[in-house]
């Protein structure tokens, strides 16, 4: 993987792939069309399905299943206990918390060694659920904003995973934002199997720029200040604080705003080759999209025309400009 720092391909999201190592996500065996809900039916996701997985390997999981619950099979539901919150079965008054939280640690431990790159979980789930799951009481649902046992364990023992419901992949912004991160991640796995070196990084670093920047400025500055501390601390010390790092700026989210400013920042980098026309049609895109009235993809497009045209090798290295597939067509509707 020897790379110079500009080289033009380094654009190119698949550049930085490899097809021996695929895109791989954990995912609720549900969401694939796999019969194991309580009543015996699925939950199939045609975006998960059908799009998403031209390019994902997927790791199934059901943890109902895996348990030895079967299907069909009894409701279970969270469940306040004092300070507790239990996983039973109102019907037969079932506990399965023990048996769960055991699970979900072992089972887990198992995914770790499967180098997932995240993870796609069934929403409203009272085991794979993130978020909003209610909690009952005596007297019915004491409150909900409850998370499910399998989710919950997922998320503390692996915090740098990127992790959705499907249920938010339905939001444009959100599910870019989880896509990105999925394939950032991938980059970077990739990169440590090739071997890390400086060099590497410093590339890495460069390429990804001003995708970083759209996601959190200051993280990117702190990125930044690490690969420049090479030489004062160990290569593990290193590598490992800019993964920390590298996954916590990813998880903030691109806003409008973030994205603006990135893309006026690429444009400067154009001001000596564009006459005024075109200056004036990017501006004018990139002012529309910051008011809602166009799709990234619109100033992007544009810039891209004028990278290649001008041949800014600096621009054409930016993973910003293409960081996953155009066929999932992510930033057609941010």
């Amino acid at each position: 993987m020897k790379q110079p720092a500009y080289d033009k391909s380094l654009g190119r999201w698949r550049t930085w792939h490899d097809d021996e190592a695929p895109l791989r996500l954990g995912v609720s065996s549900c969401l694939l069309g796999e019969e194991v809900r309580y009543d015996g039916g699925h939950c199939r996701n045609r975006f998960v399905v059908d799009t998403l997985g031209r390019w994902f390997e997927w790791v199934p999981v059901c943890p109902e299943m895996e348990l030895g619950m079967g299907t069909p099979r009894p409701t279970i539901r969270l469940q306040e206990d004092g300070a507790v919150v239990r996983l039973v079965a109102p019907q037969t008054g079932e506990d399965f918390t023990r048996r769960m939280t055991a699970f979900s640690k072992k089972r887990i431990r198992q995914l770790a060694k499967s180098d997932l790159d995240g993870y796609i979980l069934k929403k409203g789930s009272p085991s794979c659920g993130t978020e909003r799951i209610p909690v009952y009481g005596p007297k019915g649902v004491l409150r909900r904003n409850g998370v499910g046992l399998f989710a919950d364990a997922l998320s503390n023992q692996w915090p740098a995973l990127p992790i959705e419901h499907e249920g938010r992949l339905n939001d444009a912004g959100l599910r870019e934002n989880f896509i990105e991160r999925v394939f950032c991640r991938n980059r970077w796995r990739t990169l440590k199997r090739r071997g890390l070196t400086r060099g590497r990084l410093v590339a890495f670093h460069t390429a990804h720029k001003f995708l970083l920047q759209a996601h959190n400025e200051a993280g990117y500055r702190r990125l930044g200040k690490l690969v420049a501390s090479a030489g004062t601390v160990s290569d593990r010390e290193l590598f490992a604080s800019y993964e920390d790092g590298l996954q916590k700026v990813m998880k903030t989210r691109a806003t409008k705003k973030k994205h603006v400013n990135v893309l006026h920042h690429a444009l400067g980098f154009l001001k000596r080759d564009l006459d005024s026309r075109d200056k004036r049609e990017i501006l004018t895109s990139i002012g529309d999209y910051g008011a809602g009235l166009l799709p990234l993809i619109v100033p992007l497009t544009l810039l891209r025309y004028n990278i290649r045209k001008h041949d800014i090798g600096y621009l054409q290295g930016q993973l910003y400009f293409d960081p996953h597939p155009k066929e999932l067509m992510l930033r057609n509707h941010v």
